[in-house]
């Protein structure tokens, strides 16, 4: 079903970029600026089974993407820079930010060459539990365990589920079907449910923030920087909207005092875990405002318009999508046209 998906989204970007509709659209639906968001810059995997894709794009894209923005005349700001021009009102020229959530060492080793070359300034939200090893980065682990296994056999909704494994047809759908269950869990059935698999496929669960995130040392080093400001991404990668209000505010407030004890840096900006409304919403973005954060960021899909200046806890991000890297799409997704149709024309500007 996803892949069906996936398939319908690159026919709707072909589309818009055949017709050259987004030309016409652009001025209506670009706003003044663009959050873009990342995860993973590597080069590409041979692996034939990556249900992941979609949170990685190669070196090769990224500068791609940056070379075009620069061709459209969008400058490359740091989010204290948006900051500024959205209390400003300033819209004399079309800004774009570069924003990478958790904190993984590819954002150092490939994606930051590139962004030196072009000058681009980049926020990366860090787990604090990710920097630490000791985080749960599960749908990593589920690749894993998924990729080794002919079979998997577990619990789902109250029922033993046996799930094949066999093909990477069948794979991808065991996977599909897990990870959107283990999404809809709390977050100790969630680790319950991880931890177990691990065991029985022996996944070596604790090496796996070790193997791809960078820890404090690694992480003071990037920060000096001039272009890298770290922000935060909670303690542990949980779904603050199933949390206690007391709960949530301990995962924004401890990861950024984690952050800032480590780096003697300000962490001022965070990223939602998940970020989609069912993880992030009113009470999450009233949170982060009341703690003092500068700006927060969703995985919602929009522009940056003027009126999201009201609304700097609840800012929409354009991703830079694995499975999208073609360099046909950019003039679409910088357009705004995009975005504008998977929200039905309206504007991500309020909460």
């Amino acid at each position: 079903m996803k892949q069906l998906r996936h398939s319908i989204i690159r026919a709707g970007l072909g589309a818009l970029s055949l017709t050259g509709a987004h030309h016409l659209l652009r001025p209506m639906l670009a706003g003044i600026g663009t959050i873009f968001m990342l995860h993973h810059v590597r080069p590409r995997r041979s692996d034939a089974f990556q249900p992941n894709h979609h949170l990685e794009i190669t070196p090769d894209f990224l500068a791609i993407t940056l070379r075009h923005l620069r061709g459209e005349g969008i400058e490359l700001i740091s989010m204290d820079d948006m900051v500024v021009r959205l209390a400003s009102g300033d819209r004399a020229r079309r800004f774009a930010c570069f924003t990478c959530d958790d904190g993984y060492r590819d954002n150092r080793d490939h994606a930051l060459p590139v962004l030196r070359e072009f000058g681009a300034p980049v926020t990366v939200y860090v787990a604090s539990d990710f920097a630490e090893g000791r985080g749960r980065l599960w749908w990593v682990a589920l690749e894993r365990i998924i990729a080794k296994a002919d079979a998997i056999e577990i619990a789902l909704g109250g029922i033993m589920t046996r799930l094949d494994c066999a093909t990477i047809e069948a794979k991808q759908a065991a996977f599909d079907r897990m990870h959107d269950r283990l999404r809809d869990m709390s977050d100790a059935e969630l680790r319950h449910a991880i931890t177990s698999l691990c065991r029985q496929h022996g996944i070596d669960e604790d090496a796996i923030s070790r193997d791809l995130c960078m820890d404090w040392d690694e992480l003071r080093g990037f920060a000096a920087d001039p272009l890298v400001t770290i922000g935060a991404h909670t303690i542990s990668h949980c779904n603050l909207a199933t949390q206690t209000e007391a709960q949530a505010e301990h995962e924004l407030r401890a990861s950024r005092a984690r952050i800032e004890e480590a780096l003697q840096k300000p962490a001022v900006h965070l990223a939602y875990p998940y970020g989609d409304k069912a993880a992030a919403g009113p009470r999450e973005f009233a949170l982060a405002k009341r703690l003092g954060f500068k700006t927060a960021v969703t995985t919602r899909p929009g522009m940056i318009f003027r009126g999201n200046a009201a609304h700097m806890t609840a800012l929409p991000r354009l991703s830079l999508n694995g499975n999208y890297q073609d360099k046909r799409f950019l003039p679409v997704l910088t357009s705004g046209a995009a975005t504008a149709m998977y929200n039905g024309f309206r504007r991500v500007d309020a909460v």
